[in-house]
């Protein structure tokens, strides 16, 4: 929706912290999950908020649209939110929307390897004792209780360690837990990605099947994570601009003075304006040089097959991974089958011609899933996203920016921004989360991020 043309508020000597909230704006440039987040948190304790949009849609990396090829709806991507994912939960009770994501019953993870037709599934026990590794039904075969147990040292790792440089894994504790692992939740193999960051995932879902179940989106991500966001957004009176391309950011003396749109558009910045800058790596550091975000990217390539007849696939898991395959996940949603490869540019055969690899994929799937022999999908398409997150090496990690900046009313938000969690959907909630938080605390009162 185009919104009018903003003109500066000016405070009135005197006025107290309500009626400052009330005159004061927060301009939150970006409508990605991180953006959302932030909007949403700052606009529910009453902050007057508007939020900026370079695209014509919210959500960024996570949204759900009409694909023309396919004839169905699909998400532009896979995500996993897992429900130990604090930020997630309370971003959606704050958009009026807590149940849009359903929790599977266990923290199971079924696997299947394609090479030996092996099937398992990882079960995490329940309580705050970790004690499925010791059960060898719960791990994968192959691997032993050792095996599990060094994994421990990942805790210990230092900034500069790999996954592989902290727990050195090999034979089936390589290729059945910690490269499906270190793939999902990095998008990196293990010899690439910080062991920090995994260390973080692991200490807040893996030790307790409480939190790490599965939560699954029946309709769609965008019905669940972004809609119920926008529509609670507009009640609270805060005003949506999409198409609006933020190009420069004037500032001067500590602070940041006027907001340059696209089309010429400027809006200046009055004394108790603040900003949130929450858009990807490469137009932070052209609009803020002294982020210096970390630019490299890593892909994910996704393969969407819709099925003339659904109920060929009805007893398929909803979530499956997959080793000695190109393909690592294949989620199941109603007519569609989704299948995932993240870090695309390190899995062999990625960029052949998309007709050969879909037809590759399709063979995968059929194996997984179990699916009639010579059954084809009604439709078919790969959607490639080439910066799909940054590049999570221990290097990169050490890069990313802290959500405070230089100007005291300006901060960041983004999961390429130190969250100390990976770049997931949690993360990027989170970083909006903080960001809120760090623009409802005035400058000086020792507010950290």
């Amino acid at each position: 929706m185009a919104g009018p043309r903003l003109r500066p508020v000016r405070a009135r000597a005197g006025k107290d912290k309500r009626h400052q909230l009330m005159t004061a704006r927060v301009h939150v440039i970006g409508a990605g999950l991180a953006g959302l987040s932030a909007a949403l948190h700052l606009a529910a304790s009453g902050h007057r908020v508007f939020l900026h949009e370079g695209a014509r849609h919210a959500g960024g990396r996570c949204r759900s649209y009409h694909d023309s090829r396919l004839g169905c709806r699909i998400d532009n991507g896979n995500h996993l939110v897992l429900s130990g994912n604090r930020s997630t939960l309370r971003y959606l009770a704050l958009a009026g929307a807590p149940d849009a994501l359903e929790p599977a019953r266990e923290a199971a993870f079924p696997f299947i390897d394609l090479a030996t037709g092996e099937r398992w599934t990882v079960r995490i026990n329940d309580g705050p004792i970790a004690w499925w590794p010791f059960v060898p039904s719960r791990r994968p075969p192959g691997v032993s209780l050792a095996a599990m147990l060094r994994a421990l040292a990942i805790l210990r790792a230092g900034p500069g360690a790999t996954i592989a440089d902290a727990v050195n894994p090999r034979g089936a504790a390589l290729t059945r837990f910690w490269e499906p692992m270190s793939l999902a939740v990095m998008n990196l193999p293990p010899h690439l990605a910080s062991a920090r960051l995994m260390a973080a995932t692991a200490l807040e879902a893996w030790r307790d099947g409480r939190l790490c179940r599965p939560m699954f989106a029946p309709q769609g991500l965008g019905p669940a994570l972004v809609d119920p966001a926008l529509a609670r957004l507009q009640s609270l009176g805060a005003e949506v601009r999409f198409g609006a391309v933020l190009k420069a950011l004037e500032h001067s003396g500590g602070r940041a003075r006027a907001l340059l749109f696209a089309g010429g558009e400027r809006v200046e910045l009055g004394p108790d304006d603040k900003v949130v800058l929450a858009i990807p790596p490469q137009r932070l550091n052209d609009i803020l040089p002294e982020a210096q975000a970390p630019e490299e990217a890593s892909s994910i390539l996704n393969a969407h097959f819709r099925l003339a007849d659904p109920s060929v696939a009805r007893h398929a898991p909803r979530l499956i991974g997959l080793v000695n395959a190109r393909t690592q996940w294949i989620f199941a949603k109603g007519e569609v089958l989704s299948l995932t490869i993240s870090a695309a540019e390190h899995v062999e055969g990625t960029d052949s011609e998309h007709a050969e690899l879909l037809a590759r994929l399709w063979a995968e799937t059929v194996r997984a899933l179990a699916l009639p022999q010579g059954l084809q999908p009604a439709a078919q398409r790969i959607v490639h996203e080439r910066r799909a997150t940054f590049r999570q090496t221990p290097e990169d990690v050490l890069r990313r920016p802290r959500a405070l900046t230089s100007l005291a009313n300006l901060v960041l938000a983004g999961d390429a921004t130190d969250t100390g969690l990976p770049a997931t959907i949690e993360g990027a909630i989170r970083s909006g989360e903080t960001a809120a938080r760090l623009i409802a605390t005035p400058a000086g009162s020792g507010r950290s991020a």
